[in-house]
Order: structure tokens, then sequence, then C-alpha cells
């Protein structure tokens, strides 16, 4: 029988300072961001100010160095100052001379060539689809139908939503009254629009809709019927089946497939601007003379420094208090001008701190993968490497390290990489050497490349191939790497 009482144990735990969970979340931050987010502790914090025009990077950290701030608490395996103290990092930020606080990146004029810089077409498909259909002489009935059925559409230009629902949401909410037979004429007069494909309700008929909008030829109208009538056996690669129930050769069907494959299957995401991906990244790499140089993007991250006027203004306070007995508002006033001022210089460490994080996880990538970058992006270059490799070596915690490499890039003269790029586990092969699992995919994906299409190797195959050069490598494992690589299995890789 349970009895109440009271009991004493003792847990050992860590907490994490403010300080430590602020330079954990900046260091989350990606460098598109930097600015937003600096934007919005500059407004929060009236303490915190940008550095002048004439200020520098150097000029900042020299402060630093000499102990005018104080390093923020991080984590027990922290950053050693004087390991990659703040002169070496201004190196690698840019010269005293390029620094400029308008955010441009503080590199020479080439180096800033270097970086991609990429342009965004900020018309959605709602848009392109809108301006379209403006542009017809419809009825307002038709008009009011076909608005609607454009803004149900999704990201990739599908109608997904039955008519059924469609036609309740425009009773309910718009109180319009539409047949099924009208919404179905709207909806013609939708996918009649640009770009070709737009408003199907599957694949199937988003197929369709581009066939019938080619120019009429004899392998056109067998695309046509292979998606209108066979579309089953054409998508599981039956082409046997399909050459004898169409009573068609080989190259009538391979003409077919020709047109068919360079359809697109979401016609509605080359108009969806506010989904396009682009990267920004955060080192540029360079290799020149067999040596490797990286250099730390902080073009959105301008110089800080805590407000001069701030501080003169706590100092008058401060001797008011000395001079005579201060009132309890002064007393209030002083202590929230010293935790401004205090948030200020946290804010501005955990900024330098997470450059020199970046900068140091790099470095050390850069160094065990020096193979890869020296030969240009050679995959079989790349040596297993996992987290705890790196974070041994930068005296870091292994989440910090996963944190940087999956939201950071790195820009080379043949390629932008996410710095996960570089990691991966390692196999023994038969002669006991240790090579990453980059080195065995490439060359699995190589023997796909160049596989008899019209007889792919299967899964098996693969393997003892793979074993053949020396990875010693299971089926399973090939099935794994296979779709890893979203590379589909040898039925859906034969072509005729």
């Amino acid at each position: 029988m349970f009895k109440p009482g009271l009991s004493q144990s003792l847990k050992l735990g860590q907490k994490l300072s403010p300080q430590q969970i602020q330079f954990i979340k900046l260091l989350q931050v990606p460098t598109t961001d930097m600015e937003r987010r600096i934007k919005e502790e500059l407004e929060m914090n009236d303490a915190l100010e940008e550095a002048e025009e004439n200020a520098t990077p150097r000029e900042e950290f020299v402060a630093y160095e000499e102990g005018k701030a104080e390093q923020p608490e991080a984590e027990a395996n922290d950053i050693d100052r004087n390991d990659l103290g703040d002169e070496q990092l201004s190196e690698y930020i840019g010269p005293d001379d390029s620094y400029d606080n308008t955010g441009k990146l503080p590199y020479s004029s080439d180096e800033e060539d270097r970086y991609e810089v990429p342009i965004v077409q900020m018309s959605t498909l709602f848009d392109a689809l809108e301006s379209q259909i403006g542009m017809l002489d419809i009825s307002a009935h038709e008009l009011a139908l076909c608005h609607h059925l454009i803004g149900s559409l999704d990201d990739s230009g599908y109608l997904t939503r039955p008519l059924e629902a469609i036609q309740d949401d425009l009773a309910f909410r718009s109180s319009i009254e539409a047949e099924i037979p009208e919404l179905e004429h709207a909806l013609s007069i939708v996918q009649r629009l640009e770009p070709a494909g737009v408003g199907a309700r599957n694949l199937q008929e988003c197929l369709e809709l581009q066939l019938h909008r080619k120019e009429a030829s004899p392998a056109n109208t067998l695309a046509i019927k292979l998606i209108s009538k066979y579309f089953d056996e054409f998508t599981r690669k039956h082409y046997d089946k399909l050459i004898a129930k169409l009573n068609i050769t080989e190259s009538e069907l391979r003409d077919a497939i020709q047109i068919i494959s360079r359809l697109n299957p979401k016609p509605g995401e080359s108009q969806t601007a506010d989904k396009v991906s682009y990267v920004v990244p955060d080192f540029l790499l360079i290799v020149e003379n067999q040596e490797i140089d990286i250099k730390l993007n902080i073009r959105n991250a301008p110089e800080l420094r805590v407000n001069k006027a701030y501080r003169e203004m706590l100092r008058t306070y401060v001797d008011k208090q000395k001079r005579n007995n201060a009132s309890q508002e002064v007393k209030e006033t002083i202590q929230y001008m010293k935790t401004r001022i205090d948030n200020a210089q946290s804010f501005i460490d955990a900024i330098r701190q997470r450059q020199l994080t970046l900068l140091r996880t790099m470095m050390c990538i850069a160094e065990r993968q020096k193979g890869f970058f020296l030969s240009e992006g050679d995959a079989k270059q790349l040596k297993p490497m996992i987290l705890k490799d790196v974070a041994d070596e930068v005296g870091m915690d292994i989440s910090t390290i996963s944190r940087v490499s999956n939201s950071k890039y790195v820009q080379t003269d043949f390629g932008i990489f996410p710095l996960k790029y570089f990691f991966s586990e390692g196999i023994t092969t038969d002669s006991g050497e240790e090579v990453s699992t980059r080195e065995v995919k490439k060359t699995l994906s190589e023997f796909i490349e160049n596989e008899d299409k019209r007889k792919p190797f299967s899964d098996e195959q693969l393997a003892k191939m793979l074993n053949d050069k020396g990875y010693t490598i299971a089926r399973r494992t090939v099935v794994k790497y296979r779709e890893e690589m979203s590379i589909p299995v040898a039925r859906l890789r034969k072509e005729i």
C-alpha cells in the first residue's frame, strides 16, 4: 500500500544560460535572414546601434580582444578566443579598407563577383492567371467562377478539390449559385490559360492538356492515345504490351515517349515565386596554387556596437547617485539602462561567436576534405567524416556542429554545396581502405548511367558489380543507396 512521504534525491543537470540560448538561435539563422534579425534587435534595444561609417571590423575586434567586451557564456567546450582570435577572424571576413557598413561583402571586388546573386521572378501563379483571365471576354458570372477556381489551385497548378466542394464554398462564402456543368465550363476556361496543363485535376489530365496544345503530328497523336487510354500501362513501362495492343513499331513508340518526356508534370511551379528556394552561401571557398582560402559572408550582418550616448547617459545617472541619495526612480532607471547595455553587448558577442564557430567548422571541413576541393569536386575524393569528427577537432558539442552543417552552404568555383554534403559514413574495401559512402554512391550512379536502358541492371547485379570493384555491399544496401539518390527500380528505368 502506498504511503505518502518526503524524500530527497540529487540530480546532475545542465541548464542553458540566456547567452547560450541566444548564441544557439543565432547560429541557426541563415545568412539571408541575418539583416532582419539584427534590425529586430536594433528596434527592441535602444542601447544597440550600427557602427559609424568609418568603423572597421578590426577596430571592433581589437576592442573585443583587449577585454573591453566579455565573451558570452556558451557551452562547456566553448571557443577558445586565443585559438582563433578576433584579429584572425578579421582576416577571414576581409581587410579593413574593404569594409562597408551598408551591408556589402567585405571582400575585394573580384571575390565579391564570385558570389552568385540569385534573381527571382516575383510574380506568383495566382497573379499570372488573374492577369490572363481579366483579358478574356466572358460574363461576370463566369469570371467569378474562374476567380474562385484559380484561388483553389495548389502550388503545382492542380485543382485537387472536387467541384462539389467548390460549389458549396461559392454558395456559403460568396452567395454564388453554380451548377456543376457551369463549374466544368469555367474550369475549361482556366485550363486554356498559360502555363499549359494548369487547372488539371490529376497528372493524366495535366499531360493531356499539354499534348492537345502541341502541333498535330503522328507522334503527338500516339502520345495522346497513350496518356488518355493506356496511362496505367505507360507509367508501368509495359512497352512490349503497348506495341502489341496498338500495332505500332518500337520507333513510333520511342518518338511518342520523347514528346511525353518533355512535358511539365507540375506546370504551376514555374510561376510560383513565393515557393522558389534559392541559396545565399555562407562561405566562399577559393583554391589558388593548391591552397584553400575561406571567406565568411557577412553581407547581411552590419557591425554593431553599444550606443555611446547611452553609455554617457548611464554614467551621468551613476554620478548623480554617488553625489547624493538617489531616488527610487533614478535607481530603477540605472538598472534598466544597465540591463539594456548588457543585452546589447551579449548580442554583439553572440554574433561574433557565431562567426568564429562558422569559420572554425568550415576550416575543419575544408582541411578534412581537401582532396575534394583540390580535385574540383570529385566525389570519389570525399573522406568518411561524421559530426563527431569535426566536433572533437574544434572542441564543440556535436549538436552545435549539427546546427551549422544542416543550414549552411559554401560556394566554390565548381558549385554551391550544403555543409551536410561533406558528412558521410565510411565502409572498408577489400584492400582494407576506408572510403566514404558517397564514393560508393558515385560508383553506383555511374553503373546505372551507363547501363543498357533496354535491360537495366537489377539490384542483385549492381551489388555484384560493386563487390567486384572491392566494395563489400549487400543487395539491401544497394536498395538503400539507390532510394537515397531517388533512382527508381530497374523496371522503371527501362527504355526502348
